[in-house]
């Protein structure tokens, strides 16, 4: 295996540590269960909890203290990607208490960001209660799985124990390309590299470039942004490598048009007919509030590359994914409409959480005033 230009990425868990001013915000929002602190210029400080925002205080942020805050605990290598883009992501770590993502913007009242707290571990398949499905995806060992969903829809999340699940039972070289590193693996059964874009490479489909030299059995991709990542992507998978990835797309038959529409008209052909064979399933999300409101729940949608869909897909029969899905129940296959009822029926969500969460609302309709 060639040693290339992977930088392993170190326990962040220094003692180094100075406090900043963003901690005290930060520490609140732990403390309160919350995943995300907005700290914008000319609004008061909010917490995201449970999927809705709340203010931490009354008073809004003086267009000064924002900044001063926030130049007091960016890197010097977001601080450069701010003065030329206007925006920077990166990752902030207080010890002992968790990992955050930042992204810092400009905006009409000044700067602003928004940190979201990442656990200090991956949560385990067990933990997040998926069905037999993904499981069974987490033992294949090439092709392309993805997981799509909006921001926020606990993405990162299902992909770390996916990782995580892999790592405990596999031998074998699982390189990952995120922006920011997110969770940090420890190294289990399997070798375990982390690259950071921006940090260890300048983008994307550039790590992805080098990884494929990097004798990799398990690529996870944090982000499909281009053609080019989606194309080296599908490449890699191709070539009998197990590639991960996500797609800000909702749905799972959206997600596969998404990725043959990435492409020119004249080249879609070949890589319908290459997803047939190289997909091997999506799982599609969004999270709900449960009904006894203590935290929310995922709710999946599936499409397994069965022969079936394989057929569709090499077709261009992209519409039909949906009714394969519906059909595709022993297959572990189901419509996010179905994983909702499911829910519901378990008592898991709320009646009218389920009519607003539905894609077919009409058939929702009689349970929208049921809690």
């Amino acid at each position: 295996m060639s040693t290339g230009t992977t930088t392993q990425v170190a326990n962040p868990e220094t003692p180094q540590h100075a406090p900043r001013r963003i901690d005290e915000y930060l520490l609140e929002v732990i403390k309160r269960g919350g995943s995300d602190l907005h700290f914008v210029a000319g609004d008061p400080p909010r917490i995201r909890h449970n999927g809705e925002l709340q203010s931490l205080r009354d008073a809004p942020l003086d267009k000064q203290f924002v900044r001063d805050t926030i130049m007091d605990f960016i890197s010097r290598r977001a601080l450069q990607q701010l003065e030329e883009k206007d925006g920077a992501d990166f990752a902030y770590f207080i010890p002992g208490v968790s990992r955050f993502r930042v992204n810092v913007f400009r905006h009409i009242g000044g700067l602003g960001a928004v940190l979201r707290a990442i656990p200090s571990k991956a949560l385990t398949l067990e933990q997040l209660n998926m069905p037999q499905a993904v499981r069974s995806l987490c033992r294949v060992n090439n092709g392309l799985i993805l997981v799509t969903g909006k921001t926020g829809s606990g993405k990162s999340t299902t992909l770390a124990a996916m990782i995580d699940d892999i790592n405990a039972r596999e031998k074998g070289h699982i390189l990952t390309i995120e922006d920011p590193i997110e969770f940090v693996h420890p190294r289990k059964n399997c070798l375990v590299s982390q690259r950071e874009v921006g940090l260890h490479s300048p983008g994307f489909a550039e790590a992805l470039h080098s990884a494929l030299r990097e004798d990799p059995d398990i690529v996870l991709v944090g982000e499909m942004r281009d053609l080019e990542t989606i194309s080296i992507a599908v490449t890699a998978a191709e070539m009998g490598i197990l590639v991960m990835g996500t797609l800000h797309t909702n749905g799972a038959a959206p997600t596969v048009d998404r990725i043959v529409n990435a492409f020119p008209a004249d080249k879609q052909s070949h890589v319908r007919t290459m997803l047939s064979t190289s997909l091997r399933g999506v799982i599609s999300q969004q999270l709900i509030m449960r009904a006894d409101k203590r935290g929310r729940v995922a709710a999946l949608e599936i499409l397994i590359n069965t022969p079936a869909v394989s057929n569709l897909i090499r077709q261009g029969k992209l519409d039909q994914l949906e009714n394969a899905m519906q059909s595709g129940g022993a297959h572990g296959m189901r419509v996010m409409d179905s994983a909702i009822k499911e829910l519901f029926d378990k008592g898991v969500i709320s009646g009218r959480s389920a009519y607003e969460k539905a894609m077919n609302k009409p058939q929702f309709e009689q349970f929208k005033d049921m809690g």
